[in-house]
């Protein structure tokens, strides 16, 4: 934990009213200032590394929402980041929780295994394990772009991801196709790994950066590394892979025809586009730029869904009461679809709502760009949509 980035909060409070967790329970140690003095107090040896403590940082979504609401300008994506790496190596957590991680990082970073573990989700599983059951989506999309489409300008690799590649191929397979469209030469290799972003927000920093750092050596030599997943980018570009680029920032001068798609969509910010990437103006301006598209705008934009990485497995109540909350906001802005431009978020809102019992169709943004500039026809993209 690094004491000269404690030392500049100022405990103002500015921080509370965009704190999901603070919100939900009015605990301070479960809000940034509350857990800046945890901080504090671990560095100095006045308070100890107890169950306790860790429960209080565990809780944190690591949204991001802070840094965005801070007028101090506190680096507390770094602080969290940190304290998270320094609980892992001096805190013994319970049997149950080391399992459930475990499985987490012995499946999802691997794209072979989660695709056997998606084909079994039906089946029953014990204890904390059932947690991967019930959130796993009832659609899978292990598409694969064509390795290469090429373009008359920039040379840009797209990042196919863990999650994204084999959950949601069809978002890679669009964004492939939009950026091609717009004139990018395209290249997907198939020899790149897991960016390490799941691990760094779990603690596993060392791992996390070192992930990173082995997929700018896989895909080195591009003017891009475009990513679709925000928070694979906001993790990239926070470990210093200076060519990063989440793909709404490489739409601003549209190529390609936009055709008209008559449809209502109520797009939901993802934390890591929102807050950490502070991309709020580019994956709009990618909807608007789409011909009778309705964007609507739910309540709440600065408040995480509960997705968060693997907080949804790992603490699954508060995670379920968030994504609730998203879910109602999106539905109660009567659009007929909505969209986020992150893979944990549609994962975690769509589960919401069908236990609503209102399934709304999910895209990501790239996907009604696509259907766009290919002129799909809306009852055949909402027919074929997930839910």
């Amino acid at each position: 934990m690094q004491e000269e980035l404690i030392a500049d909060c100022v405990h103002c409070g500015f921080c509370l009213p965009t704190c999901p967790t603070y919100d939900l329970w009015r605990e301070e140690m479960d809000s940034p200032r509350g857990r800046i003095l945890l901080m504090a107090g671990l560095n100095d040896g006045s308070i100890e590394l107890n169950d306790t403590v860790v429960e209080h940082f565990d809780r944190c979504l690591g949204c991001m929402a802070c840094v965005s609401s801070c007028p101090s300008g506190v680096r507390y994506d770094k602080l969290i980041e940190s304290t998270r790496a320094y609980v892992e190596e001096n805190h013994q957590r319970g049997a149950l929780a080391r399992l459930l991680r475990s499985a987490v990082f012995a499946v999802v970073p691997h794209r072979r295994r989660l695709r056997v573990a998606l084909a079994l989700r039906r089946l029953p599983a014990p204890g904390a394990l059932g947690r991967l059951r019930t959130l796993a989506p009832p659609w899978s999309s292990p598409e694969w772009p064509p390795e290469h489409l090429p373009g008359e300008g920039k040379r840009v690799a797209l990042l196919a991801g863990c999650v994204q590649s084999v959950v949601f191929g069809d978002v890679n397979a669009a964004t492939a196709r939009v950026l091609a469209a717009d004139g990018y030469d395209v290249h997907v290799p198939r020899r790149q790994g897991c960016c390490g972003a799941l691990h760094a927000h779990a603690g596993r920093l060392e791992e996390g950066i070192a992930r990173a750092r082995e997929l700018e050596r896989e895909l080195s030599g591009y003017d891009h590394i475009v990513t679709n997943a925000s928070g694979c980018g906001s993790h990239l570009k926070d470990h210093g892979i200076a060519n990063a680029v989440d793909v709404s920032e490489l739409l601003g001068e549209p190529q390609a025809e936009r055709k008209p798609l008559e449809l209502s969509v109520a797009f939901q910010d993802s934390c890591h586009i929102r807050h950490a990437q502070r991309l709020i103006a580019p994956p709009r301006a990618m909807l608007d730029a789409i011909p009778e598209l309705d964007r609507r705008e739910p309540a709440a934009q600065e408040i995480c869904c509960g997705s968060a990485g693997i907080y949804n497995l790992v603490q699954s109540e508060a995670a379920q009461e968030l994504g609730d909350r998203k879910a109602q906001a999106i539905l109660d802005t009567g659009a007929e679809a909505f969209a986020s431009a992150n893979p944990g978020c549609l994962v975690q809102v769509s589960a919401a709502l069908r236990r609503a019992g209102r399934p709304l169709p999910a895209f990501h943004p790239i996907e009604l760009l696509d259907a766009s500039i290919r002129g799909v026809p809306k009852e055949h993209l909402l027919e074929e949509a997930r839910r």
